[in-house]
């Protein structure tokens, strides 16, 4: 890949914005390569979080206005500025939410415009990636049923009443009370022991967000 670099070890997933000379500017090339990139995370059972970075002194100065904008001729500059973010920076932004995993970012530098819509988590310390890499191990070794049950819960909790968020989350303990998840959880939890595994059912379209939410640390 030209833009960025890409690896999986221990769990997690670490993806790092590698135009260093440029403090990792987005460009065409490097939307469609953190595209995919997200889409082969999702898709891979073995990764169970997604860390972000950047390579070099800056994590992502915004758009990269050297580059060509998309867009035909017959645009405005305003128009085609909008135009690629229909078809490129919007949907990047959209399915890193909707990754069905915890997903964290490690700002190692100067963020600007849309740098600041790749941020989901900030850590800021002078052992940056050791502290990140910490939380993300931590996070990957939990249940990953219950942290994508979390991810969606908090996605629509902005468009739910109180009272319907409640009843949502009923519904979703009373499915995942009966994960087996849970009760390894619960054992786990009384013998206070770390739990020996966890059930990762394989991902499809269809269960990637199915009606179920919440859940903490021990899968319920």
């Amino acid at each position: 890949m030209e833009t960025i670099l890409y690896n999986v070890s221990d769990d997690v997933a670490q993806l790092t914005l590698n135009r260093p000379d440029v403090l990792n500017r987005i460009n065409t090339k490097m939307i469609e390569e953190v595209r995919a990139t997200v889409a082969t995370f999702a898709a891979d059972e073995t990764a169970r979080v997604l860390l972000i970075t950047g390579n070099g002194k800056g994590f992502c100065a915004d758009a990269d206005l050297a580059a060509n904008v998309a867009g035909g001729d017959y645009m405005t500059t305003g128009q085609r500025v909008a135009h690629g973010m229909d078809v490129g920076f919007n949907p990047l932004v959209r399915e890193l939410a909707e990754v069905p995993k915890p997903v964290i970012t490690a700002v190692n530098g100067t963020t600007a415009g849309g740098g600041c819509g790749l941020i989901l988590e900030c850590v800021d310390d002078e052992a940056l990636m050791e502290h990140a890499l910490k939380y993300a191990r931590k996070l990957a070794d939990g249940p990953p049923k219950a942290f994508r049950e979390i991810k969606k819960a908090l996605d629509i909790s902005e468009r739910h009443t109180l009272s319907e968020q409640l009843d949502y989350e009923h519904d979703t303990q009373g499915i995942l009370g009966d994960h087996a998840n849970s009760k390894e959880g619960v054992v786990s939890f009384l013998k206070k022991k770390t739990p020996s595994s966890w059930h990762n059912p394989k991902q499809t379209t269809s269960n990637i967000y199915p009606k179920c939410t919440t859940g903490e640390n021990y899968g319920i």
